[in-house]
């Protein structure tokens, strides 16, 4: 069968490495016989790792990468210096067309520095975002930037918005997404100098269904489809809402625990609740793709275990047949040639 995307992947990055990665893409390559992928990192502990499993062996191949970056790295000194690293071999891969994508649990300093020095911008994007789904009552929604860029202006959110239109419209199916500005409140003079300077500039782009403001309560109920700000504020409300998910779920299991009568209770609510608190376990969109860049990359969480990773791959598959950078170069930077012109 023809191989639809090439992923390389790293084994040593993560709280999880190596066992979260290999058995993710073991994983991966038992579900689909049309995907490759390349585990970077120490060969012997790759390999000691993968004899534990049985797998289609020609969908999996090994690359030694012996230096690892560590979590507590400055990262631009890292990327520089540890040319071996798995991050910085797997990156390579994709810079020179050996793979498609590149998925990492490690150091997010380093993959974001890695991303622009080694694979580098599409020409004219000025900043890529972070983008992971999060989920929502109504299904999920996009947070666009929520890691990469703390002190992005205006031109740089209207970038935001369009990729992540484009995003959830290809890979999410979600038809004329509705995207959002996050604000403090719905009326346009409200709001922090960027988020004014940002509002009329969204209202003016044809190529966006944009609604407004979007206040952060709003999120969690599916009030747009795309959620656009600067990476501060992004990284607030992703930590917020894996931190709340948390707890709740915590809490609700300690109550339904807590007497006879519940426990009883409990047993018959378990298989509709274990449905409910699946649709808000965030691992199984996969990471969060770093757009605008000549090619993929995606930031899973330190934490992730083989589920996630999984869905990584996937995620990546769907982005390179659907020409993700394709549309984004022809949507976003021939559209803004086009309006410098006039």
């Amino acid at each position: 069968m023809e191989i639809v995307a090439r992923v390389a992947l790293d084994a040593m990055g993560g709280d999880n490495a190596p066992a979260a990665p290999v058995l993710g893409a073991v994983e991966a390559v038992k579900e689909r016989s049309d995907i490759k992928v390349f585990l970077v990192g120490q060969e012997d502990v790759i390999k000691e790792e993968l004899a534990k499993y049985t797998y289609p062996e020609e969908q999996i191949e090994v690359v030694h990468a012996p230096e690892v970056i560590e979590m507590a790295e400055p990262p631009v000194e890292a990327i520089r210096k540890k040319k071996q690293s798995s991050i910085v071999v797997g990156m390579n891969m994709v810079k020179q067309k050996e793979a498609d994508a590149f998925v990492s649990a490690g150091s997010s300093g380093a993959i974001l520095v890695g991303g622009q020095l080694i694979i580098g911008r599409i020409k004219g994007i000025k900043r890529p975002p972070l983008a992971p789904l999060i989920p929502t009552e109504t299904g999920v929604s996009l947070l666009i930037d929520c890691g990469a860029n703390v002190d992005a202006r205006s031109e740089h959110l209207v970038q935001f918005a369009r990729m992540g239109s484009i995003y959830m419209e290809n890979v999410v199916g979600i038809k004329n997404p509705k995207v959002a500005l996050v604000n403090i409140g719905a009326e346009d003079e409200k709001g922090n100098a960027l988020v004014k300077e940002t509002l009329p500039l969204l209202r003016e782009c044809k190529d966006i269904n944009f609604v407004g403001s979007i206040e952060s309560r709003e999120i969690p109920h599916g009030g747009a489809d795309v959620i656009v700000c600067e990476a501060f504020t992004g990284n607030v409300i992703l930590k917020l809402y894996e931190g709340l998910s948390a707890t709740l779920i915590h809490v609700i299991k300690q109550g339904l625990m807590s007497t006879l009568k519940s426990k009883i209770g409990a047993a018959l609510a378990l298989p509709a609740l274990k449905k409910t608190l699946k649709s808000f376990d965030a691992s199984q969109y996969g990471g969060a793709p770093l757009l605008g860049l000549n090619g993929l990359v995606v930031k899973t969480h330190g934490s992730s275990k083989e589920v996630e990773i999984k869905n990584s791959i996937f995620q990546c598959v769907m982005f390179n047949e659907q020409d993700i950078n394709g549309k984004i170069k022809e949507n976003i930077i021939d559209s803004t040639e086009k309006e410098e012109e006039e």
